[in-house]
């Protein structure tokens, strides 16, 4: 018994990180990508421009709370999303951004 309600409360808990809403924010210098939780920002992406087709990641920072959710990774692919619909290129320098495209190949058509 003990064992089944800890699985339904793990599941519970993955919904909730899972339908959590990636936003956009963006201007002709600067941009970012954020998640709230409750109306609290819990996780955001930052970038600059590098041009009208070129954009840099320079920041990702998770709360606490969140580390190890996997909502920084959730960040980078909204805008890997981004680039690709928009025929745009990435620059990840960010040391956590870096890291996920060293290591994952499927990113590279987006990276300049």
């Amino acid at each position: 018994m003990l064992y089944i309600a800890g699985f339904c409360l793990f599941w519970l808990f993955l919904i909730k990180f899972m339908l959590m809403e990636v936003t956009q924010k963006n201007n002709d210098k600067h941009g970012s990508f954020e998640v709230i939780d409750q109306e609290k920002s819990v996780a955001q992406m930052t970038y600059t421009w590098a041009g009208p087709t070129k954009f840099i990641i320079d920041h990702t920072e998770v709360s606490s709370e969140y580390a190890g959710k996997g909502l920084g990774k959730q960040l980078l692919m909204a805008a890997v999303t981004y680039a690709r619909k928009e025929n745009l290129k990435i620059m990840p320098l960010c040391p956590f951004a870096k890291s996920v495209f060293d290591k994952d190949p499927a990113l590279a058509d987006v990276l300049f």
